[in-house]
């Protein structure tokens, strides 16, 4: 077994025999399925209850809202609200290092540093994707079913939809390698928790609405990584509600972006935290 192929079976296993993948699983599949059955039943209920509005929006709309546009919404609310749960599965996977005082021995398994950044990186992709799959059984499992149940075209067998979720898969696997590079950054748990939480869910919709406000704000807001990832996916909540009129960037450009927050983060966490010595 090659030395990289040894260390990437050691972080699977490292990974596997804590709780905090599994926990943070679970609490990301009922909040997401919750946010999407709410908006799904909601809007579809709304449909049924007052029907001057399905026909104020032609025929395939839901309150008044084409149905094209509401489903991938509702879909996409996967990557667009549950991005930060494997953001944060990469930073614990580094943090916990740090805080366990287990560096010691990983580097003295695998001696040369960059080959055990990267077995995290590849062992967050997997677990990202993961997490990818899971958010989407939950977005669009109950999603869909509220569309259904008030005889709504769930648009499942739509092309687009479906490069949608693929895609979808894609953005939280480089989330979880996002949050890789922050943990290497930011060793600190905590510190790395609460920078966390306090960009993704404050400090990057704050500014993404204000880019609805002004066209040289909504240049900058577009690169920022939650835009970028809505970009690779496709669509977002994000976007109907900043009513920005700058384009969105490309699904691959914001695939590209995504992925260069990932490497600088990783790089910049590497030359400053995990060259140094440890004891």
């Amino acid at each position: 077994m090659s030395p990289f192929a040894a260390a990437l079976r050691a972080e699977f296993t490292k990974t596997f025999t804590t709780r905090i993948w599994w926990i943070l699983l679970l609490v990301m599949f009922g909040y997401l399925a919750l946010l999407a059955g709410g908006i799904s039943f909601g809007l579809a209920g709304l449909n049924s209850a007052r029907p001057e509005l399905a026909q104020q929006g032609g025929e395939g709309s839901v309150a008044g809202l084409p149905l094209a546009l509401v489903a991938p919404v509702v879909y996409s609310l996967a990557t667009a609200v549950g991005y930060v749960f494997p953001v944060l599965l990469g930073s614990l996977a580094v943090t916990n290092e740090f805080r366990h005082k287990t560096l010691t021995p990983t580097f003295l398994a695998t001696p040369k540093r960059g080959a055990s950044l990267a077995a995290k990186w590849g062992t967050m992709l997997v677990l990202g994707a993961l997490y990818g799959v899971v958010a989407l059984i939950g977005t669009v499992g109950v999603g869909a079913l509220g569309f259904a149940v008030f005889g709504l075209d769930s648009q499942l067998g739509d092309g687009d939809i479906q490069a949608l979720l693929a895609r979808a898969v894609l953005a939280m696997a480089l989330w979880a390698v996002v949050g890789v590079g922050l943990g290497v950054l930011v060793p600190s748990q905590v510190g790395s928790i609460v920078l966390i939480l306090a960009f993704t869910q404050f400090v990057e919709p704050i500014l993404r609405l204000a880019g609805g406000f002004a066209d040289w704000a909504g240049e900058v807001a577009r690169f920022l990584p939650g835009a970028a990832s809505d970009s690779l996916v496709g669509a977002s909540i994000y976007s109907v509600i900043s009513g920005s009129g700058v384009a969105a960037l490309e699904w691959w450009q914001g695939g590209l972006v995504l992925a260069a927050y990932a490497i600088a983060l990783a790089a910049l966490g590497y030359a400053v935290s995990w060259r140094r010595d440890v004891t």
